[in-house]
């Protein structure tokens, strides 16, 4: 892989050189590799085959999760949060103890292994949040739950540059990796101001189904705002939001 150089920037293929843009700016790679046909038939590939499945597995289960929480994504996300979902999902696949090679799964798998992802690399929650919170699955009652005692903004919340209000998002959500379906409900405080005015004690309810026997999600995040002319703006259209996962049952 190189960096293409000059004024003019390239994409396609010429020869055997193929050009084309990526977040890191323009690259060039030289095409090579084994025909697709060998990897699919191949005793030799047997493995590659495997990992492949997997893979493509995680992927899929990846977009479900991401989809379910698609109303808190919107504006708490990195450019590259989709392929380490991905790859923290094929972390959560290799767990799988049950099932053969290459047939391994979300379901089988570890799915806690998942608590803790961060959406946004550019604002974590570790990193932003510090009022102490607790996050509650009920599997039997179908209510995944988050609560905040009475806080300081200024003081628990590590904000960006910029920020004159905040809120608080939440959301729970239910996810049939294997039937690619997911039930899922989400939760906000009024946008409050981030100055040294107590908050209330803030208590989030989201429901899903009672007695689900499918892995359970809560997502918890922030998000910042700046106050113009009385009118309040996304700070930075969302680029620092923090969103992670911070309760996971797998069952």
């Amino acid at each position: 892989m190189a960096r293409q150089k000059g004024i003019i920037k390239l994409k396609g293929t010429i020869g055997d050189i193929t050009f084309y843009k990526t977040q890191d700016g323009h690259l060039a790679r030289k095409k090579g590799g084994i025909e697709a046909s060998r990897i699919k038939s191949d005793p030799a590939f047997q493995r590659t085959r495997e990992n492949n499945s997997e893979f493509g597995r995680a992927g899929k289960a990846g977009k479900i999760l991401r989809t379910a929480l698609r109303a808190l994504l919107l504006n708490s996300a990195d450019g590259r949060m989709v392929s380490r979902l991905t790859q923290a999902m094929v972390k959560v696949i290799q767990a799988d103890l049950v099932s053969i090679r290459g047939m391994r799964n979300v379901i089988d798998g570890e799915a806690e292994l998942l608590a803790g992802f961060e959406f946004n690399i550019r604002g974590k929650l570790g990193t932003s949040l510090f009022a102490p919170f607790a996050g509650v699955i009920n599997r039997t009652a179908g209510n995944i739950s988050v609560d905040l005692d009475s806080f300081i903004p200024a003081n628990m919340i590590a904000a960006p540059s910029g920020t004159t209000h905040f809120k608080i998002i939440s959301a729970g959500a239910e996810v049939d990796f294997e039937a690619e379906t997911f039930v899922s409900s989400s939760s906000e405080t009024v946008i409050l101001p981030w100055d040294m005015t107590a908050t209330a004690v803030i208590s989030h309810s989201n429901a899903v189904t009672a007695n689900s026997t499918k892995p359970l999600f809560l997502a918890l995040g922030v998000e910042f705002y700046q106050e113009v002319n009385g009118q309040m703006y996304p700070l930075k259209n969302g680029a620092f939001n923090p969103l992670a996962l911070v309760e996971v049952s797998g069952l």
